[in-house]
């Protein structure tokens, strides 16, 4: 299910790394075009993985979590397996780019 908005309490590096399981893990904000765009194409996507957790994360300058991701552009969307990257977009327009992304995790 894709949340409303970026969360501003960041979870712990170490707290992304402690997840069981497929996880998304979004870095954007609520002002950004970009990420604005993405939304559409994001939420079409989730819709057919709507057991994935999906966490929007509002990163800028001097947010830690975002820095130890080395997130340069938003969106960045981070896949995740057991805690750990797997795969990364920057910038997705195309949902069925983002569904392919999702099966390299979601199996």
């Amino acid at each position: 299910m894709l949340s409303e908005t970026y969360t501003v309490a960041q979870p712990t590096r170490a707290e992304i790394d402690a997840l069981a399981g497929p996880a998304l893990l979004e870095f954007g904000t609520g002002w950004c075009g970009h990420c604005r765009a993405t939304q559409a194409p994001l939420a079409a996507a989730l819709a057919r993985h709507s057991g994935v957790p999906h966490l929007r994360v509002e990163d800028g300058p001097g947010r830690a979590l975002g820095r130890s991701f080395r997130v340069k552009l938003w969106p960045t969307l981070i896949f995740l397996k057991d805690g750990q990257e797997v795969a990364r977009l920057v910038r997705p327009l195309d949902s069925a780019e983002i569904a392919r992304t999702f099966a390299l995790i979601d199996a």
